[in-house]
């Protein structure tokens, strides 16, 4: 089953297992030591990550990693581009509106 990756990084805990993992892989027992969760939650959260195709899966011996998909990071980062040209533009026109008012 293929999800949708905007559902998922719409969950708070998601997006901190993305944090984690995006700075080094992990196990599911060390990621989920960053949780007050049990471990069967958080597996079901990096299994979404893994559905969307966010997080791989890495088998290393006998331990499992999870590693952050950049390719698919950049998929929301493209659609998120659209919106922060408006917030940029925005922030332009309240500075000039600012100076405007710290002139008078």
């Amino acid at each position: 089953m293929r999800r949708d990756i905007y559902q998922a990084i719409a969950d708070p805990t998601r997006r901190a297992i993305l944090s984690l993992i995006a700075v080094s892989a992990m196990t599911p027992n060390a990621i989920a030591e960053h949780f007050d969760s049990s471990r069967q939650a958080v597996s079901k959260h990096i299994k979404i990550l893994t559905e969307c195709e966010l997080v791989k899966q890495e088998h290393n011996g006998r331990e499992i990693y999870y590693t952050l998909q950049i390719k698919k990071m950049k998929e929301i980062d493209h659609w998120l581009e659209q919106f922060r040209k408006i917030w940029e533009t925005r922030f332009n026109q309240l500075d000039k509106v600012l100076l405007t008012m710290k002139k008078k």
